[in-house]
């Protein structure tokens, strides 16, 4: 399992000095209330560390360039206790480099109707503080995300934790490197893309090796790591007896684990959190690897087929988002069209993450022939995905800048068997209907490898989009095609500013 690193969430309180020092003294005191009682909810799993209290300009600039400079901080909360003054917040804000969250709440929960005075309206002044604050980040047009709602609220804390994983997820992309194994599918227009402009925008280095550099890695791996691996295997998955006691196919599983060990030794070698394979490039491989791929994604890696390192890179992305937990490599692989019950079938020929299986089910590995690749039948994982909520994902470029675009999906039982078609498989129904979503995804240029979660929602990306200064477009039960179609022309007026 790749480490991931760990970050936190600064908190900042803003306020000013003419109530006194007994007034910030209670403002200090109610701040660090709050941030103790965030950080004992157990849907916040980023630390939330108060900083302080700030009321003047050289403290704020002081602190936001502390923030940019910290490699642990990924993220800052500001909250207007009282009355503070937004243009002492204007150096600082223009030097902001993290994600920002505005939290607007107040410390207590109801008005104290008989005791209610003017001292206790000095201290409690978020009701027009945070307005304040709200205008200078809306004159200076600062990406941030807005929560109001009392502190104490089941539903505003979960809003904050999940908000706090996607700007660990911004943080983090900052050290995603990809390995592209071989090149793009020949001829293949979505999987390309600029890899300089993703590396300025998100922070992914992305760099090419030729087959050959990996083969070398899978050959070196000795027999008993291969045992070992298959030891694994046998623990986790379903192994039909007859592939145990067909040489040949327990051969081609004993390939697919000495594949991954290569493969891994090389990513962890490299420092690379994600990586893309093509099977036109297979050359010195006995196998495409299949298997080896799921395990991987498994233990965390972002992985793109066909060499798509946009989507590796939004898999471990995303997989950072979730603790990697339910969340895959995805396609959309053909329709069910039944009149009243139209349905995506989506999976891969291989490579599908075991993380979205059913809670109660077993994988079973499975060897088969490949029409593609002109190589050895190789060992993959069949299954098929729980139900439930989901997201399916994707990033294009667009030349000029990057579009995330995202469809809301409810995930469905297969109710027939596909013995035919071996592979890990999801039934969706996507919002608000196929047609709708299907022309809107076509109209905004999706493509068609994507990242599917159960973990996270459109909010959860569009979240990590305006983090990453980067357009987003959400179809969702509401969406239909014609204003998905304005959406995209407004938006060309504001990305091309």
């Amino acid at each position: 399992m790749i480490q991931t690193k760990k970050h936190e969430i600064w908190f900042i309180t803003g306020s000013q000095h003419l109530y006194g020092p007994e007034t910030l003294d209670a403002v200090k005191a109610h701040s660090e209330d709050i941030v103790e009682g965030l950080q004992a909810d157990n849907t916040i799993t980023t630390p939330i560390r108060f900083k302080q209290v700030v009321t003047t300009s050289d403290e704020i600039l002081t602190l936001i360039r502390q923030a940019n400079s910290d490699d642990s901080c990924a993220g800052i909360i500001t909250w207007m206790h009282t009355f503070s003054p937004a243009k002492i917040w204007i150096a600082g804000l223009k030097a902001l480099q993290k994600p920002l969250l505005h939290f607007h709440t107040q410390y207590n929960a109801e008005i104290p109707w008989n005791d209610i005075d003017m001292d206790f309206i000095n201290l409690n002044q978020a009701a027009h503080g945070d307005r304040e604050f709200g205008f200078m980040t809306a004159r200076l047009d600062i990406p941030r995300k807005v929560v109001a709602g009392h502190w104490q609220q089941p539903h505003v804390r979960k809003r904050i934790g999940r908000w706090a994983k996607a700007a660990a997820a911004t943080s983090d992309g900052q050290n995603i490197r990809v390995a592209r194994f071989g090149d793009n599918m020949r001829n293949v227009a979505v999987t390309e893309g600029d890899k300089v402009e993703a590396e300025s925008v998100f922070g992914w280095d992305v760099q090419a090796h030729g087959i050959g550099d990996l083969v070398d890695y899978v050959d070196k791996v000795a027999d008993g790591e291969v045992d070992q691996i298959v030891n694994e295997y046998e623990q986790a998955y379903v192994i039909p007896e007859e592939t145990k006691n067909n040489k040949e196919k327990w051969q081609a599983v004993r390939e697919q684990a000495r594949i991954e060990a290569g493969m891994e030794a090389f990513l962890e070698d490299g420092g690379y959190t994600a990586f893309t394979t093509n099977f036109e490039d297979l050359h010195g491989m006995k196998q495409l690897p299949g298997l080896a791929v799921q395990r991987l994604m498994e233990k965390g890696y972002g992985f793109g087929a066909e060499g798509d390192w946009k989507t590796a890179a939004l898999v471990r992305a995303m997989k950072i988002m979730t603790d990697n937990r339910n969340t895959a490599f995805m396609e959309d692989y053909t329709y069910h069209l039944e009149e009243g019950n139209e349905r995506i079938l989506g999976s891969h020929m291989l490579e599908v993450c075991p993380s979205i299986k059913k809670e109660e089910e077993k994988p079973e590995i499975q060897i088969h022939p490949l029409t593609m690749g002109g190589k050895e039948d190789p060992a993959r994982l069949v299954f098929n995905s729980k139900t439930g909520s989901a997201v399916n994902a994707c990033i294009i470029d667009l030349g000029d800048r990057f579009r995330m675009i995202l469809n809301e999906v409810e995930a469905v039982e297969i109710e027939e068997g596909m013995p035919n078609l071996p592979v890990a498989g999801v039934l969706w129904r996507p919002e608000p209907n196929l047609q709708d979503a299907a022309e809107s995804w076509i109209l905004a240029g999706g493509a068609h490898h994507t990242c599917l979660s159960y973990e996270l929602n459109s909010e959860d990306l569009m979240d990590w989009a305006e983090m990453n200064g980067i357009e987003c477009i959400v179809i969702d039960e509401t969406s239909k095609p014609r204003e998905i179609q304005k959406e995209i022309r407004q938006n060309e007026a504001y990305w091309s500013q």
